[in-house]
This record gives C-alpha cells, sequence and structure tokens, in this order.
C-alpha cells in the first residue's frame, strides 16, 4: 500500500471516529437494520428486492429518524448497481440531466443500472421532478426517493405511479432501546435506568433523535467526572446519570410508569366528559411531554366522540376522526395543535350517552338470547317464490308511501317479542 493510500485510509478512519454517534452506528447490512420488519424481514418485500438485486423504483415514506436513508445506504452497500446521492435541498434540474446523461452512458456501454437516492424529494418542484420521470420511465435509473411528507401530496402523480411506496413506521421503544444499547457500548460508557427511560420517553420513534441526545449526554457525563479524561480514566466507568440526559435534551424527566399511563388516560377522559378544558388540556399535556403514542391519544378521542357526545354534537365524531387521520400524516410534534383542536371541541360539547347505551343494552339483550325472528314483511323478497311464502308481503317503503299507504310501522321492525323495547332514547 502506497503513503498516499495509508493516508487516504488514515484520515478515514479519523473521520469515522468523528462522526456523529447516529452515522457511526449506520448499520451496514439488512440484518442489522433496527425496526420496519415488515419491510425488511426475511421473505419481506422490500428485502428481497434488495437481496435479489432486483430493486425497481421506490419511494420511502416515513416520519424523521426511522432508517430511510440508513436503507438507502444499505442498499448502496450491496448492490451492485452504481450508487449515486442527489440532494432534493441543493441539485438542481441541470444536476439531474447530469445525472441521468451518466446513467445511460453506464448502462450502454458496461450494462450497469444507476440507482438515485433523493433525500427529502419532496423539496424537488414539479420541473425538477419531471426532469426524472423519463429515465424513471425507460429504467435508465432506479429512484429512491425519501420523504417525510405525504408522497401523495408532494411526489408528482407520475413520478408516483412508477414507484412502489414503501411506509416506515416509527421506531416502538423496543426498538429505541436496542439503539440506546448500542450507543452505549459504542461510547463505552454505561447508563442509568432512569436516564434510559427518559431518552426513551422524549424519542417519539425517532431514532436519529434519541441517538444524538445521548451523544450529548455522553459526553456531558465525562465532562462531569472527569473533566476531557477517557470514558475510563482512573479504572472509573462513566455513568450517564437522568440529570445528564435531562441537560441534554433541555426536558426535565416526568414520572410516567404503568399506572400514571391509566391513570392519566382515565382523568383526561373524564375531564373532556365533564367539559373542564383546561384539565383536558393538562392531561393531554402530561401525555404527549411523557412521550405517550399520540396515536393512541387519538384513537381515544374517536371512542369518546361516540360513546360521551354521540348525537348531541355529531360533529364531534368529525372533529376526533379528522383529527387521528391528522396524527398520521403530519406526526409530532405539529400533531399536537390537532390533539388539542380537538380536545377543546370535545370538552366544550354537549353531552350525551344515549347512542352508547342504547347500543350496549341492545348487545346485552342478543346475549342472554332477546332476539326473536324476522318479521315476515322484512324478509328478503328478491327471489322467486319468496312472495309466496309470505317474504315481503305488506312491506311499505317510507319513499313508496302515500296518505292511502302508509309506512310500515316503526315499531313492527322489530322481532314480534321485542317491539316494547326502546333502545335508543333521546337526550333530555
Amino acid at each position: 500500500m502506497s503513503n498516499g493510500d495509508l493516508f487516504s485510509a488514515s484520515a478515514v478512519e479519523q473521520l469515522r471516529r468523528q462522526a456523529p454517534l447516529a452515522a457511526r452506528l449506520r448499520p451496514r447490512s439488512l440484518d442489522d437494520v433496527v425496526g420496519q420488519e415488515h419491510l425488511i424481514a426475511r421473505g419481506a418485500p422490500l428485502r428481497t428486492l434488495i437481496e435479489n438485486d432486483r430493486l425497481t423504483s421506490v419511494v420511502l415514506w416515513g416520519p424523521p429518524g426511522t432508517g430511510k436513508t440508513t436503507l438507502a445506504e444499505v442498499i448502496a452497500s450491496t448492490t451492485r448497481a452504481r450508487f449515486v446521492r442527489l440532494s432534493a435541498v441543493t441539485a438542481g434540474v441541470k444536476d439531474v440531466r447530469e445525472v441521468t446523461a451518466a446513467a445511460k452512458d453506464d448502462l450502454g456501454q458496461h450494462g450497469r443500472r444507476t440507482i438515485v437516492f433523493v433525500d427529502e424529494i419532496h423539496r424537488f418542484n414539479k420541473t425538477q421532478q419531471d426532469a426524472l420521470l423519463p429515465a424513471v420511465e425507460d429504467g435508465t435509473i432506479v429512484l429512491i426517493g425519501a420523504t417525510t411528507e405525504n408522497p401523495f401530496f408532494e411526489v408528482n402523480a407520475p413520478l408516483r405511479s412508477r414507484s412502489t411506496l414503501f411506509r416506515l413506521e416509527p421506531l416502538t421503544r423496543h426498538h429505541l432501546r436496542a439503539l440506546v444499547d448500542r450507543g452505549v457500548t459504542a461510547e463505552s460508557v454505561a447508563i442509568d435506568d432512569d436516564a434510559r427511560e427518559h431518552l426513551l420517553s422524549v424519542a417519539q420513534g425517532d431514532g436519529r433523535q434519541i441517538l444524538t441526545s445521548l451523544e450529548v449526554a455522553c459526553a456531558l457525563a465525562r465532562a462531569r467526572v472527569s473533566g476531557s479524561a477517557p470514558p475510563q480514566a482512573g479504572g472509573r466507568t462513566v455513568h450517564v446519570s437522568v440529570a445528564d440526559v435531562e441537560a441534554a435534551i433541555s426536558t426535565s424527566a416526568l414520572r410516567y410508569g404503568r399506572d400514571d399511563h391509566y391513570d392519566v388516560i382515565s382523568a383526561f377522559i373524564k375531564s373532556i366528559r365533564g367539559s373542564s378544558v383546561d384539565a383536558a388540556l393538562h392531561w393531554l399535556a402530561r401525555m404527549l411531554v411523557a412521550g405517550e403514542d399520540p396515536r393512541f391519544v387519538a384513537r381515544r378521542l374517536v371512542i369518546l366522540a361516540s360513546e360521551d357526545i354521540g348525537v348531541a354534537d355529531p360533529t364531534s365524531l368529525l372533529v376526533a376522526t379528522a383529527c387521528a387521520q391528522a396524527v398520521e400524516r403530519v406526526g409530532m410534534p405539529e400533531a399536537q395543535l390537532n390533539l388539542a383542536q380537538a380536545v377543546v371541541h370535545l370538552a366544550r360539547a354537549p353531552k350525551s350517552s344515549a347512542v352508547s347505551r342504547a347500543i350496549w343494552t341492545a348487545m346485552d339483550d342478543v346475549r342472554n338470547g332477546d332476539i326473536g325472528e324476522v318479521p315476515a314483511f322484512l324478509r328478503d323478497a328478491h327471489y322467486g317464490g319468496a312472495a309466496e311464502i309470505g317474504h315481503g308481503t305488506g312491506y311499505v317503503s317510507p319513499h313508496d308511501a302515500t296518505a292511502n299507504r302508509p309506512a310500515s310501522p316503526v315499531e313492527d321492525y322489530l322481532p314480534e317479542q321485542l317491539r316494547s323495547k326502546r333502545y335508543y332514547r333521546e337526550p333530555e
């Protein structure tokens, strides 16, 4: 090896040691990737395409820190194709055309495909995306686009239709714990249990964020213990404390264990039911700061909109459902605004349990055997011979009713032995 090669190798190694923790821990193979099992587990679709070098154009869509760039890096290290990176922040139409021209030349001369990775592809405008389209369409390049935004809104329809969409999910607490453990090993430190839990509680499914916060906490712990001394100077192992984590993320640790989860969500629901807007917002804030899954909160709001409000304010279900959709599409931290708006609306809405009581009472009767036969006039009459056995006879639809031929009485729609039942009662 020449001196120049030795110098280059040394420089690369030095850069690797100085790189951010998230970059140092970036996986080199699919087996090292944390999370996204639905895409990269053995036999999963994306893994199959990558391992067989049969990848077609794809758009990787998901929240920050879920592994979009990581997957692109793994593809770069495993594929036989030429791999080119474009930044949607700095690249223009000229850059796109230069890349596609080089890809066409490489394909013609060497028979080698080119994979073009465009990070933050939603930042490409229509003209830039259109410049990619011919090369994607004729197979000159294989596009990997990464975006945190909904591609149905941000990626041109022609480009999107020629790409396979893969949705990446926020990392679970289990996945984040695995990343923290890897980071602790890489940093040659120990971490206290409460410090680890605090990191996990604020990560919101973002792997890059939790590693960045851990790296800062490790630096603070070293400075606290021994200034600029090595991690294990004097035989002492550096312990990352909850105070180090708090300082790294500028957020105080909030006690929020399993019991707190159930108690706080109970207080949250009861506050909305009791029309206490300020209390409901307080409990919402407690959950969000503690790292509660916002999708869980949104689901509870959808349930509450029917269970505790119902027809007293039919718009509440629309608001809650729209909130749940917004949480999925927008993600945290911005979705906290959608949740807060829904909470205020639901807390201020008139309350009624008429709908929930009606369906629960009806289901209790059915479970207890109060079912009866379907009245003959309500039975299916859309087949030959139905009229001969009385099915459908006497039924008058409200659409066909006249003064001389009134619609069938509403009480007759129940089985005969249940016609005195009244499940639904209008709110008083």
